[in-house]
């Protein structure tokens, strides 16, 4: 019996994807807990190591690419969605994932960040968000919470925070997610989802910094509180929560949002259904924050469109087409030229 020809892929597990790197983030740092979820999902996606890269900028959650045992990039503060961008339209066979902070994307990598979420270039964005400087030990960020006390401001920001998800959906993002670091279940489910969808995917991961900003998170993630502080987005599903799942958000007449009872204040088909194609609603639950509703997590936005890398390489090769390829040398000497000696 002569053996079968076809050459089987080999079956890859975490461990394949952790880098003999030894991993230097501060003890109980909730970086750690991203980086085994990432790692955990990647031999799912069926992608040999050498065609995947990881981008990042400056900050803690920038030293990530050194502990994924594939290509990366340790780039420049806020530029990695532009290293990225070039790579992928290059590249576009590459699955190319840019690890950020609130820092790094949102201050001097705000203009980078907007401009890759417009165009909808095929890159996987996961932004760190621990509401604090922590690299540079402790500063306020864009997403401090105003009157925010810290190295920077020792008597409170006067800063109105960024709202990353705000952000992505206001530049048009076709995947827009929020996750939280010590929901491994829930963080596996949301990476796997972006990990999979054909465009920019952006997800927010609240992420506590236990150094400089600990505890940034427990009025929504500590295991007393999480079931009223929290409601879970699933598509097509109504917007429930708490213990018992009693209580909805529904529209008032003013098509405002309000926190209802339900059965006593209502029955649940008046609470909002959520629909993750539905731009108006995302932008709508986008707005939901303590203390008045619970923190949304989950899933607002996901819809199909072009992507920037396709749509350039489809471009070019239909120039390359219409016209034949192009001489670098003709083009060096066209129009007037001179030389100097």
């Amino acid at each position: 019996m002569s053996a079968d020809p076809t050459p089987q892929k080999p079956v890859l597990t975490k461990k394949d994807f952790q880098s003999d790197q030894e991993v230097r983030w501060c003890p109980g740092c909730g970086d750690y807990a991203i980086l085994a979820q990432v790692q955990k999902i990647m031999p799912e996606l069926g992608i040999p190591r050498h065609d995947i890269v990881f981008i990042s900028g400056i900050g803690c959650s920038s030293r990530f690419p050194y502990y994924m045992n594939t290509y990366g990039m340790h780039s420049i503060h806020g530029r990695a969605p532009a290293f990225a961008t070039g790579l992928k339209v290059s590249r576009p066979e590459l699955s190319v994932w840019v690890v950020t902070g609130d820092g790094d994307g949102l201050s001097i990598g705000g203009n980078h960040m907007i401009h890759a979420l417009r165009r909808n270039v095929d890159l996987k964005i996961l932004l760190f968000n621990n509401r604090i400087y922590g690299l540079t030990k402790g500063q306020y960020s864009p997403t401090s919470e105003l009157g925010k006390k810290t190295k920077s401001t020792p008597f409170g920001s006067v800063d109105a925070p960024f709202g990353p998800i705000q952000l992505a959906l206001g530049a048009g993002a076709t995947f827009v997610a929020r996750s939280v670091d010590v929901d491994p279940a829930h963080l596996t489910e949301t990476v796997r989802r972006a990990a999979h969808h054909k465009g920019t995917a952006f997800v927010e991961i609240y992420q506590n910094c236990n150094v400089f900003n600990d505890g940034a998170y427990t009025y929504m993630t500590e295991k007393a509180v999480r079931a009223d502080a929290q409601v879970v987005l699933e598509n097509g599903k109504p917007l429930v929560f708490g213990k018992a799942k009693d209580k909805g958000i529904r529209l008032n007449a003013k098509l405002e949002p309000e926190v209802f009872q339900i059965g006593k204040d209502g029955p649940i088909e008046q609470a909002l259904v959520h629909d993750e194609e539905n731009e108006t609603k995302a932008w709508l639950i986008s707005h939901l924050r303590p203390p008045h509703f619970p923190t949304p997590v989950g899933v607002f936005r996901a819809v199909s469109h072009p992507t920037y890398d396709a749509l350039m390489n489809a471009q070019e090769a239909d120039v390359v087409k219409a016209k034949g390829k192009g001489d670098l040398g003709k083009l060096l000497n066209a129009g007037e030229t001179w030389t100097v000696s």
